[in-house]
């Protein structure tokens, strides 16, 4: 498992952790008060500091789904599992998640089906270099949003053609699908439109400010970016449909992607439904994780789904019926396990 870049004892970074006198500080210069905090410390660090297990959740950028219900996973990790010390991460998302899973710099990880379908192919972004990652539940679904402003008369994908695009950081899985769209489209990226790579908050910043025509977002509802562009004052959005594009993604890439509506009302300025092309999220973690951490870590997301729930409403979509099926890779045994005793398996 990949291991906290902080010391696990604030008295003990360049000195062994087996015992209170590696944490030894001369007591001398100390008032009775401080010197009885630090024995608390030093307790805790010579009683469960060599046995605790260091979990980096990889998440996304800050503008979307994944931070959040990666940091309220975090939460509930480190409030029921004793000894575990959960910490989310901020990342690029589903790619940089993947290669995260892959290196060992990672233990669990968010990641859009369609992005991991490559990875534990070795396609892709990981040509030649599969990632070693198993299921533990299928989440929510994608919705493939792109954000225009009301008034910019793009009223449709091709109509792109010659924009200003964000498609999405550089390792994200909003990259990934909006290339795709656009191909789809019978757009290329690389001629047909000038992309830039920015984040979900970037992108809202950078089309308020004229600096682009469109992004690209493919993520949860709502998405805290697009929601906050919604409500700035003097700005009314769109959002482009793109079924249209469905059976020539899933002729291109496999049975990956599904339809979705964007329902009414999602946004401020979205006054009617908008019919896109969805995609699954996974919860992922490196297939050498323990059987039993990986059980509790299912069994978790299920029991405090409440609480997750109240940090990001797209917690709430998570049900046995649909975590355990539609991944492209292979399940952990620990999560097998308790989908069995559930009946789901």
């Amino acid at each position: 498992m990949a291991t906290s870049p902080l010391p696990r004892c604030a008295f003990t970074e360049h000195q062994p952790e087996n015992s209170v006198q590696s944490c030894a500080v001369s007591s001398r210069r100390i008032p009775g008060l401080w010197l009885s905090l630090i024995l608390i410390v030093l307790a805790a660090c010579a009683n469960g500091g060599t046995n605790a297990r260091f979990l980096s959740i990889a998440t996304g950028g800050t503008g979307g789904v994944y931070y959040p219900y990666g940091g309220g996973l975090a939460k509930i990790l480190n409030e029921n599992l004793p000894g575990v010390r959960a910490t989310a991460e901020v990342t690029a998302a589903s790619v940089d998640n993947l290669k995260l899973i892959r290196d060992g710099r990672a233990d669990v990880a968010f990641t859009l089906a369609d992005t991991l379908a490559d990875a534990v192919k070795g396609a892709g972004a990981f040509q030649d270099r599969p990632v070693n990652a198993a299921s533990v539940a299928v989440l929510y679904s994608n919705y493939t949003q792109i954000v225009v402003l009301a008034w910019s008369g793009i009223q449709s994908v091709p109509d792109l053609r010659g924009k200003v695009v964000s498609t999405g950081s550089p390792g994200s899985g909003t990259e990934v699908i909006a290339f795709r769209v656009l191909r789809a489209a019978g757009l290329d990226p690389d001629r047909d439109v000038r992309h830039q790579g920015l984040g979900a908050s970037e992108s809202a910043e950078a089309l308020k400010d004229g600096k682009v025509d469109a992004f690209f977002w493919s993520g949860g509802l709502p998405t805290a970016a697009v929601q906050d562009l919604s409500h700035t004052p003097g700005i009314s959005i769109r959002l482009l449909p793109t079924l249209a594009l469905l059976t020539t993604l899933n002729g291109t890439h496999g049975p990956l992607y599904f339809p979705l509506d964007i329902p009414r009302g999602a946004y401020p300025g979205v006054e009617a439904a908008v019919p896109v092309v969805g995609v699954a999220n996974v919860l992922v973690v490196n297939r050498t994780m323990p059987d039993d951490l990986a059980y509790d870590l299912t069994r978790l997301l299920f029991e405090k789904q409440a609480e997750l729930a109240a940090i990001h409403p797209e917690a709430r979509n998570l049900s046995l019926q649909s975590a355990a099926k539609g991944s492209p890779a292979e399940f952990h045994p620990g999560s097998i396990r308790y989908y069995r005793e559930k009946g789901v398996w």
